[in-house]
């Protein structure tokens, strides 16, 4: 497979972990897709023994290369506007989350699936981290009964930030952006729709950084009745031995699972253990990939990946609207 890339704003560093599990996976061509120097995507590729040619335009490289498949990962305002154009040509998309920024721009994206015999993904990466990954299947397997309550966690260190994060327009907001994880792990252990949120953000103290929310919370009730929440920010310490603070727990009515550190902890009839995962078996670039090639299902899909895009507009817009939002 033909692929190509656009910038490394974000999580580009998913294709290369996955590049070991598809190796026929080619990367032709590559771009910043805006200003920024495209110097460190292309040593990645290169020490990954990649020899792409370097473009300085992302449509020029399109015509020309004729990737089946193209990573976004430039600017996250271009994000809708890219995988739109590439879907309309039959491309393949797997996109930096978020892929829009408000709902004007997931219309676009939309609209271009509609006729597109092209599929779109987005860097859920974290579905894929091993202890989210063994939980996951222990819900499945029945380890807690029927799901009631979702609660994600997602805190990161603040540090120094680019500029394009100090202004709403070019970031998004950190709901979109630091909680699509929590919220893609609502969307992952629960398989629910969501039926509305109520959602709140602050960006006080947030040493200089413009529009940047330092919290937030979001509550979200499923229309299967599952209670879910969300809590989000940037008040990991800089001493802190890892940059985030990654955590789920999902309470049914057999029992209660923990993601934690790495670890899971598992609580039900069967009595109280901490488990130690195994490695992941999967990844989520390659997963796409093989999904594409070889037909084996992912782990998400198309249309997750557009209820995730939903799900953290809404909740950022509700935290600035102040009020519920509902699900259509």
């Amino acid at each position: 497979m033909k692929i190509a890339l656009i910038g490394n704003r974000g999580h580009i560093s998913y294709v290369f972990a996955g590049l070991h599990r598809v190796p026929d996976v080619e990367i032709s061509a590559i771009t910043s897709g805006s200003e920024d120097s495209p110097e460190n995507l292309l040593n990645a590729c290169r020490r990954y023994g990649q020899n792409p040619i370097l473009c300085d335009d992302w449509r020029t490289m399109v015509e020309e290369v004729k990737p089946e498949l193209v990573c976004v990962d430039g600017p996250f305002e271009l994000h809708a506007l890219m995988t739109a154009e590439l879907l309309k040509k039959n491309i393949h998309v797997f996109c930096e989350k978020p892929i829009a920024l408000d709902l004007s721009q997931l219309a676009l994206i939309e609209t271009a699936r509609k006729s597109s015999k092209a599929h779109l993904r987005s860097m859920v990466g974290l579905r894929y981290d091993a202890a989210f990954l063994h939980a996951y299947r222990l819900v499945k397997d029945g380890a807690v009964g029927k799901i009631k309550f979702i609660r994600t966690q997602k805190s990161y260190k603040l540090g120094k930030r680019p500029d394009f994060y100090k202004h709403r327009a070019t970031y998004g907001g950190t709901i979109p952006w630091v909680g699509s994880h929590a919220l893609d792990w609502i969307i992952f252990f629960s398989g629910g729709e969501f039926e509305s949120v109520t959602a709140f953000h602050n960006r006080e103290d947030n040493q200089n950084h413009g529009d940047l929310e330092m919290v937030a919370h979001a509550l979200f009730v499923m229309k299967d009745g599952v209670i879910a929440d969300a809590g989000i920010d940037y008040l990991r310490p800089s001493t802190a031995v890892s940059h985030g603070d990654d955590r789920v727990r999902v309470a049914g009515t057999k029992g209660v699972i923990e993601v934690i550190g790495n670890q899971v902890h598992l609580i039900n009839g069967d009595g109280d253990v901490i488990i130690n995962p195994p490695p992941a078996d999967r990844d989520v670039f390659s997963d796409f990939v093989l999904e594409l090639t070889t037909g084996r299902t992912a782990l998400v899909n198309d249309e997750e990946t557009m209820k995730l895009a939903k799900a953290v507009i809404l909740a950022r817009d509700s935290a600035d609207k102040g009020k519920q939002l509902f699900f259509e």
